[in-house]
């Protein structure tokens, strides 16, 4: 029977190194999986390996028929946390991964663990079997199930995984739940306007043309306005929807990704959040990624790509080059114009006494806190706002409507 030398880790963080026997390489990783190892390396002893024959692990694992659904987050988030329970329960991650696919409703999702539980047991590592899915694990994603591979702490590894995600997609469904309900009320509103404008409005012209006399001026500018949604409605949709392809088109140009980004930065009330929400974002992302033992260049290089302001990532890879070249991060993020003196001085602080993880974390909590607050402000004033506004121009529409009926009334008497 062949015998095979592996490499393999143990949940405890021990490297093993040993010789098993097996049929082949796929009954011996699967020896090694029931045995609680996960194995890094293996191959036959005294064997060479017909390449004219044989794929390297390598290209078995971009050899997959990828699923082209789409996956959600919320569904990674998940897998991250059932994969992370079941390995510290002691279930070798074959079989971990295949108890998750059995059970997942995703139709696209089963098949990318299928094609994930088949590279492993070929001998691939978990972290390049997910490199084959970039648009579902992302490169942050990958690099710290490579350092949990690594150091022997996976299990723990994906947990942080799945506390971080979870925490940008609150922070994203608080958004999305400020924005709702105004949304709905400014789509209502204007369709409501729209309506008047266009099919009351046009029926009561008639009325008030055959009344003779000069109509009030709120009445002459509801009908003009009216005339001209009624004229010119179709021109009007497509100029609009012109310039939002010009827009969009322009917007993933280098020259449009860097005006659209500054031009948010110096929103009133809305750039400073922004600003906030992005250093949040890099801030725990950092801490992440430090935490699990990656190189602090290294890590700025995975956090970078998590943002999306360019002008926060232009400033960002100005400071990976200082950085690399011997200076420190504090220093290079005061000298921004950027950054707030909080952060560049904490993160100084982290950097001299050795613990800049906790003072990104600390970073971090403070701008989530300043994020949420600002968002539950904003959610609370935008309300009243937007009914002040619709109940403005509805109020115009109404009295411009009735001032003639109002009129006649006072001629009858």
């Amino acid at each position: 029977m062949p015998i095979y030398k592996y490499r393999a880790k143990k949940g405890t963080g021990e490297t093993v190194e040993d010789r098993i026997e097996a049929v082949s390489k796929e009954e011996a990783i699967e020896k090694l999986s029931l045995m609680g190892y996960l194995p890094v390396y293996i191959e036959q002893e005294a064997r060479p390996i017909d390449t004219s024959t044989s794929l390297t692990i390598e290209s078995k694992i971009y050899s997959f028929s990828k699923p082209r659904g789409k996956i959600k987050s919320r569904q990674i988030t998940i897998f991250s946390r059932q994969l992370a329970s079941l390995l510290r329960s002691g279930v070798p991650i074959l079989n971990a991964i295949s108890i998750i696919s059995e059970q997942s409703e995703n139709p696209h999702l089963k098949v990318a663990l299928q094609n994930i539980r088949n590279a492993v047991k070929d001998g691939a590592t978990l972290s390049s079997a997910l490199s084959s899915y970039p648009e579902t694990f992302s490169s942050l994603y990958i690099a710290l199930i490579r350092s949990g591979e690594e150091s022997g702490t996976l299990p723990e590894a994906l947990l942080r995984i799945a506390d971080y995600r979870v925490k940008q997609e609150e922070i994203i469904s608080r958004i999305r739940m400020a924005l709702a309900y105004p949304i709905l009320m400014a789509i209502v509103g204007l369709g409501t306007i729209v309506f008047m404008l266009t099919f009351v409005m046009p029926r009561l012209m008639r009325i008030f043309i055959n009344l003779g006399e000069k109509l009030p001026l709120p009445t002459r500018i509801l009908i003009s306005i009216s005339q001209f949604l009624r004229q010119w409605w179709f021109w009007i949709i497509l100029i609009l929807a012109i310039i939002i392809l010009l827009i969009r088109k322009q917007a993933k140009t280098k020259t449009g990704k860097l005006s659209f980004s500054l031009f948010k930065l110096h929103l009133p009330i809305f750039g400073r959040l922004i600003l906030k929400a992005e250093l949040s974002r890099f801030s725990r992302t950092l801490e992440l990624l430090i935490r699990n033992g990656i190189s602090i260049l290294k890590a700025i290089d995975i956090a970078i790509p998590v943002l999306e302001n360019e002008i926060i990532k232009g400033q960002l890879r100005q400071s990976y080059k200082e950085l690399e070249q011997g200076g420190s991060l504090g220093k290079s993020l005061k000298n921004s114009k950027i950054f707030p003196l909080f952060m560049s001085n904490l993160i100084s602080v982290g950097e001299e006494s050795g613990k800049l993880d906790e003072a990104l974390a600390e970073v971090a909590g403070n701008y989530e806190h300043d994020t949420d607050e600002a968002i539950r402000i904003m959610s609370s004033l935008i309300e009243p706002l937007m009914i002040l506004g619709m109940g403005l121009i509805v109020g115009f529409i109404v009295v411009a409507m009735l001032l003639p009926v109002f009129e006649i009334n006072v001629m009858a008497r």
